[in-house]
């Protein structure tokens, strides 16, 4: 527990005359019993905020104040998809390329932790649904931030579909786990997604900048989202955002340039990184796709000098 703190309270008595009859003292008795109250309460603590400056240092270049990140959190919403047979092998695959973190479920460390290769951050996903369930889209908390903490996490994230039926207990539960994130001092991710009835394209910048603003509003230390399709309308979620903003891949794309060409846009307007999962490590070389990517994210590359990037 982080914090006890004990109120001492000497309880004020009223004392009898003395054998004069000289009058009622209305002080402090000498021999006044003492009552102690202990309140115990979570409280965050300036060593959180330490903390969580630690662990973002291992997700994010110290240099740039970007960050590559690769989502394997797939198994739980569609299953065992290619790319995420065999855990440790992709995670060193993207490892070996330059990635800052990967991100998935429980089951990303427990099973792909690997005892060897380059060091990757590592980030717990906390929320999950799945393809089979009556709303893909309702995202429920599977995972506390504790859980993450003991498995060695640098970071947790959790999805919120901004308009979905369910918003409202997805909103809940992001303000709850941010909360939570700094009381550990544990960086928190939002990955925040314009879905539902109302949303007339999940990549328009009004329904994309609204998304954003709400992951910071909440207490996020990053938000991921959307890619509104050009830079001049990124810009606008960028500086709407009061946190820094990664991409997300999407569906896998149909050529590598594009791939790169949009890396490129989102950062020259102030984009903080990419989080993409499919487009990288169903990639036919995982690790020099990564290491393309962070030729541009972290070195200032064109997509036509990064294509040109060797392992």
């Amino acid at each position: 527990m982080p914090w006890q703190l004990c109120f001492i309270w000497t309880k004020r008595e009223l004392c009898q005359p003395d054998n004069h009859g000289e009058g009622v003292d209305y002080g402090l008795c000498p021999k006044s019993p003492t009552i102690i109250f202990n309140f115990s309460f979570y409280m965050p603590l300036p060593m959180s905020k330490i903390g969580k400056a630690i662990r973002l240092e291992r997700i994010l270049d110290r240099k740039t104040h970007r960050t590559v990140i690769v989502p394997m959190d797939h198994g739980i919403s569609v299953g065992p998809i290619a790319g995420l047979i065999d855990m440790p092998a992709t995670v060193d695959k993207v490892a070996e390329g330059g990635a800052n973190a990967v991100l998935g479920h429980m089951g990303l460390p427990l099973h792909g932790h690997r005892g060897y290769g380059r060091d990757v951050g590592l980030i717990i996903h906390l929320s999950a649904s799945s393809s089979l369930g009556p709303d893909p889209n309702h995202k429920v908390l599977v995972t506390r931030v504790e859980d993450a903490i003991r498995i060695g996490a640098d970071a947790v994230s959790i999805h919120v579909n901004v308009g979905a039926e369910d918003e409202a207990e997805m909103l809940h539960d992001l303000g709850r786990t941010a909360r939570t994130c700094d009381l550990w001092g544990m960086p928190l991710i939002a990955m925040m997604y314009p879905r539902g009835p109302k949303v007339m394209s999940e990549h328009g910048v009004e329904y994309v900048k609204l998304a954003s603003r709400i992951g910071s509003e909440l207490g996020a230390d990053i938000v991921k989202t959307n890619y509104t399709g050009t830079p001049e309308s990124f810009r606008e979620v960028v500086s709407g955002c009061s946190v820094p903003v990664v991409i997300a891949g999407g569906p896998k794309m149909d050529t590598e340039k594009d791939l790169l060409q949009m890396v490129y846009d989102a950062i020259t307007v102030g984009c903080a990184g990419v989080a993409f999962g499919r487009n990288i490590f169903q990639a036919e070389n995982p690790t020099l796709l990564v290491r393309r990517i962070c030729a541009i994210v972290h070195q200032g590359y064109t997509p036509e000098e990064a294509g040109k990037v060797t392992l």
